[in-house]
This record gives structure tokens, C-alpha cells and sequence, in this order.
């Protein structure tokens, strides 16, 4: 669920290559675009409200190490977790009010979770874990945004200014939605053309919407979970302008909301391990794929 997401979504028409991108992937796609639980890896028990999520077990290089060089060599990536596992103690801070360039919203928000309480922000944290390590392998720089180093956030307008000032080459945050049972499946949140305040996304609309076409082509190949069947007419793909992390945004970005937590079977997927590293191998094939043109 995005931390800036208490305004309904405007919606934009979709840009038919977009549709036609993600419809072309989907075909070639041997798993289908329909998802279903993967119950190999013990996924009850990892969606205990107590339970951290466990990484790949080879770390990644530590910040003194050299990088592996690879096709993403030179290349920067900032990875966005959603919320923070602390924010639900910090309620008055993450309600303090930012500006976002066109309004001012919160600050950040606790998230959603599991009906068996496994929290996004837990989710997130794992899912960007895994990603980094993904793109580390392929030589790529990448920052985090957080990694549960703070009581709280960062504000949406500090996560924007992360990846900004790392002049990243793109910037994914990464999500999971809050919305009604029966609703499933992903969905990529694409920046809309915004200018206002502080605001201008002109410069970034059609990257990141090439970034998002891919990752959400990818991420139906290698996860096998079908588009969203409740936002984005079947394409995976949304356009907001309502989110502060994407409207103070200078480079490509998007947000990636990759099931609804709320669904049983959606939430299924997501307190599995496996799942989990296919979803962030989903996202580093996109990444990769935008990155390499």
C-alpha cells in the first residue's frame, strides 16, 4: 500500500504501447498470467505476526567491498521499502503533514497487513533485500531509501529526495495493497505528468513507464501472478498523481504494489519465501531490462 495513499487515485488513460508491452510478455510467458500459493516452503509459518522474513542466505557485498562487474556496471538503483516496521509507534510523526509539490499529505503511514498480521513494511523490507542483491550481482550500485536504521519513515518527500540526489538511474518502491478480499494480483504505479509547487514530473513520464511496462512484463513471466483484476483494466499498470513519492521525483520511478495482503489467497503468495524471490526477481528482470534499453 503506498505511504501517500489516502486520496482516491485519479485515473489516466493508459498509453496503448504500454498494454501492448505487458500483453506481448504475458503470452510468451510459460507459468500463464494466473498466480497460485507456492506451499513448499512452509508459508504458514512465515506469516506469523512474530516472524522476520529470512534473505537469501549468501550475503550481499558490504558498501567496502567492490561490486561484481556485470551488465548493470555504473549503473544506479535506489530500492524504496514501503512504510517502516516502527511507524506504528511513531503515529504523531508520520502524521505530520509534507509538502508533496501540488498538497500536503502525511508524512508516511504504518501500512497494511496479512489478516494473520504479517506487516507490509516487514514484506517490503525482505522483498528489497532480495532485489538488492539481484542487482548487486549484475553490478549495479544500490542505495536503500531505509533498512529499518530509523524510529520512523522517511517522509515521503525524503524518500523522493533519495533517489534524487543519488541521481539514480531508477527508483522502484516497493508495496503490497490493503483492499478487499477477492481483489487480486499486481500492480505498477507509473508517475502522471504533474507540475505544481515543487512538483514537475515532465521529464520523467515516459521513462518511467517504459520502467514500469517492463517490470510489470517481468514480473507476471517469472512469478506467474496475473495483473491486478481491480485497478488498471488488466494491463498491471496505474497512473497517479496523488502520491508524493512519485510527483518531487526528478528520475524514473514507480511504485510496485505486488498483491493484495488482504486477499487469503494473494496473502498466501505473499508470506511465501519463494514468492517473495521470484517477486524480486520479477522487478531486477525489469529494472535490468529498462536499464539496458
Amino acid at each position: 500500500m503506498p505511504y501517500d495513499d489516502s486520496v482516491p487515485p485519479t485515473r489516466r488513460a493508459r498509453p496503448l504501447l504500454l498494454a501492448a508491452a505487458l500483453a506481448s510478455l504475458c503470452l510468451t510467458t510459460v507459468a500463464g498470467c494466473g498466480g497460485s500459493p507456492d506451499t513448499t516452503d512452509g508459508a504458514g509459518a512465515d506469516a506469523s505476526p512474530s516472524a522476520t522474513p529470512t534473505v537469501p542466505a549468501s550475503p550481499s557485498p558490504s558498501p567496502a567491498e567492490p561490486l561484481p562487474r556485470g551488465p548493470l556496471t555504473g549503473r544506479t538503483v535506489v530500492i524504496d521499502p514501503g512504510h517502516n516496521p516502527r511507524n506504528r509507534e511513531h503515529t504523531e510523526e508520520i502524521n505530520e503533514k509534507v509538502d508533496i509539490g501540488t498538497g500536503r499529505k502525511e508524512c508516511d503511514t504504518t501500512g497494511t497487513s496479512t489478516d494473520a498480521g504479517y506487516p507490509e513494511a516487514r514484506f517490503t523490507l525482505d522483498v528489497s533485500h532480495r532485489l538488492r542483491e539481484l542487482l548487486q550481482a549484475q553490478g549495479a550500485r544500490v542505495l536503500l531509501t531505509h533498512d529499518e536504521d530509523r524510529p520512523f519513515g522517511p517522509c515521503i518527500d525524503e524518500r523522493a529526495r533519495i533517489g534524487n540526489e543519488a541521481k539514480a538511474d531508477a527508483v522502484v518502491s516497493v508495496h503490497a495493497d490493503g483492499s478487499a478480499v477477492g481483489n487480486r494480483g499486481f500492480h505498477v504505479i507509473l508517475p502522471a505528468a504533474v507540475k505544481g509547487g515543487g512538483a514537475d514530473t515532465s521529464k520523467i513520464v515516459k521513462s518511467s513507464a517504459d520502467l514500469g511496462a517492463r517490470i510489470a512484463g517481468h514480473f507476471v513471466r517469472t512469478t506467474g501472478s496475473a495483473p491486478s483484476n481491480y485497478i488498471g483494466g488488466g494491463t498491471g499498470l496505474d497512473t497517479r498523481n496523488d502520491l508524493g513519492g512519485l510527483n518531487l521525483s526528478t528520475v524514473p520511478k514507480v511504485f510496485v504494489e505486488c498483491g493484495n495482503m488482504r486477499d487469503p489467497k494473494d496473502a498466501a503468495l505473499l508470506t511465501s519465501a519463494s514468492w517473495r524471490q521470484k517477486a524480486a526477481q520479477g522487478m531486477a528482470d525489469g529494472i535490468a531490462d529498462h536499464l539496458k534499453g
